[in-house]
């Protein structure tokens, strides 16, 4: 197995899912993964308010913003303001094929352009001294991966990056939803780990199709990380065996009373910022997927959804109790039910 490396886990970043709410949640979850911010423009970083697009909770850390442009001097600005508010790393897109993306002429556009992608990560590490990573595709359109990757590889590593994250597939710039996008176009993680196999000194980070812990522990045996996205989001508590499981920390603490302190903290949370005119909605929604698949995860639903919109106190607490309350069988359930079956 490859060495332990500071993107062993990650949790990609997501448009309209990963906000300073979510990635809160999230490291009460894992210690260990790094976090990343929704996709932010270097326009809106450079021209907009700052303070709600980057402020973030210390606890956190290890955080990475990233980035969306193709102007070198604009992402070197933006990237400069995000070291300057304390992120670890800035990272740049080049894999979004959304058709908002697509009229900037960047995200999943600039893999035709890896003359240009390595002069902004140039830019940007030269301005900040920073670490600087990016997340692309394999190819898009009609592209060869197997030709274009490797010159995309090679092209920006010569500029100075050494962490690439792949998400494993093409980007279709036309024909498919970025949703369609995520999902459509074949997985090639072969290829990925080729990359990794023949630029020993990069670390490569594989990107698509990754849904369990085991699938990452299997995925470890050749790159060195991985990221999950909609299924981290989905399904955020499989984000609780990654400290012990890929990072070999005993967690020494049962399920269900982990899941009683994620939640109370959570509550306080909710709580402090709901103080401040926060919306309860705008955190809880980042919840509702927690008991995916088990036992009362409807009610946990409802009830999220009928305090989060207006009920700041105790509103996990409440739904909580009410999945936990659920007859499954014919008998009450206690939590340890629910716990055991996760």
């Amino acid at each position: 197995m490859l060495g332990h490396h500071t993107h062993r886990f990650c949790v990609a970043p997501m448009m309209d899912g990963t906000d300073r709410h979510c990635r809160y949640f999230h490291r009460l979850l894992s210690q260990k993964a790094r976090l990343y911010t929704e996709m932010l423009t270097a326009d809106a970083v450079i021209n907009g308010d700052r303070d709600r697009l980057l402020g973030f909770d210390p606890s956190e850390h290890p955080v990475a913003l990233q980035l969306g442009g193709a102007d070198p001097q604009k992402l070197a600005d933006a990237a400069e303001i995000g070291k300057e508010f304390g992120y670890d790393e800035i990272n740049l897109n080049v894999g979004c094929p959304s058709d908002r993306v697509q009229s900037g002429a960047f995200g999943a556009c600039l893999m035709k352009e890896p003359e240009l992608v390595a002069e902004c990560m140039s830019a940007m590490r030269a301005r900040t001294g920073h670490p600087i990573t990016v997340k692309s595709r394999i190819a898009v359109d009609d592209q060869d991966p197997e030709l274009v990757l490797p010159d995309f590889i090679e092209k920006v590593a010569a500029a100075g990056t050494t962490q690439f994250i792949i998400h494993a597939r093409k980007a279709f710039l036309k024909g498919l939803s970025p949703k369609e996008n995520r999902e459509v176009p074949p997985l090639n993680y072969e290829i990925v780990f080729d990359i990794k196999k023949n630029n020993p000194d990069l670390t490569i980070i594989l990107n698509g199709g990754l849904t369990t812990i085991d699938m990452c522990e299997k995925a470890l045996k050749h790159v060195d990380g991985v990221m999950l996205g909609r299924a981290a989001y989905g399904t955020p508590r499989i984000l609780m065996d990654v400290d012990e499981r890929l990072y070999g920390i005993d967690q020494n603490t049962h399920w269900k009373d982990r899941l009683e302190i994620i939640i109370g903290k959570m509550d306080r949370y909710v709580h402090e910022l709901s103080s401040v005119n926060v919306n309860p909605h705008h955190i809880v929604r980042h919840m509702h997927g927690l008991f995916q698949g088990l036992p009362g995860a409807k009610a946990w639903r409802r009830q999220l959804s009928i305090d989060g919109t207006a009920t700041p106190k105790d509103v996990l607490r409440r739904a909580y109790d009410a999945m936990n309350s659920i007859n499954c069988d014919g008998k009450e359930q206690s939590p340890d039910h629910h716990i055991g079956s996760i």
